[in-house]
């Protein structure tokens, strides 16, 4: 049986500000959307174990609309990004024809209250930079330091690892 949800045609109804379980049993909740799954992809990345990783990590990063962040064990980068096909109704386009990651996703677990929190969500490359070295120490040290001439140990780099 399928779980794809219908999207009838007619005029999108202004989103009410309600949560999921304030609509009646099978109300179609993209009918009090605005495509927020539509303009935006995120795919699973290998979880960073080295320098390395974290520097391919902040590569991403530097390119506009791009964002990692960890759900679970499972590391992910997300690219802000509308799909060409979503009309000014929050309808899409190409509905009939439309890709089969589309005709798979349904609402049942869908971002429709967008309370997301992630412990992990990265936005720049700074801030992978500091998680990285609160992991490894500073990639990049200060050249102007120099460790054997000061009595005190080095100043953090980073913002220190919570558990």
């Amino acid at each position: 049986m399928s779980t794809v949800t219908q999207i009838p045609t007619g005029k999108t109804q202004i989103p009410t500000g309600k949560r999921r379980d304030q609509f009646p049993e099978g109300t179609n909740l993209c009918e009090h959307c605005t495509a927020k799954c539509c303009h935006y992809f995120a795919l699973p990345i290998d979880e960073p174990v080295n320098r390395r990783d974290f520097d391919f990590i902040r590569w991403y990063l530097v390119h506009p609309g791009a964002t990692v962040f960890v759900e679970g064990e499972t590391w992910y980068l997300l690219v802000y990004s509308t799909c060409q096909h979503l009309q000014d109704d929050h309808r899409c386009g190409i509905y009939e024809t439309r890709p089969q990651i589309c005709r798979d996703y349904t609402t049942k677990e869908c971002e429709f209250e967008d309370d997301w929190c992630y412990e992990k969500y990265f936005e720049t490359p700074e801030q992978i930079d500091e998680y990285a070295d609160a992991l490894f120490g500073p990639q990049f040290p200060d050249p102007d330091r120099n460790d054997h001439d000061s009595l005190r140990s080095r100043r953090p780099t980073s913002l220190p690892l919570l558990s």
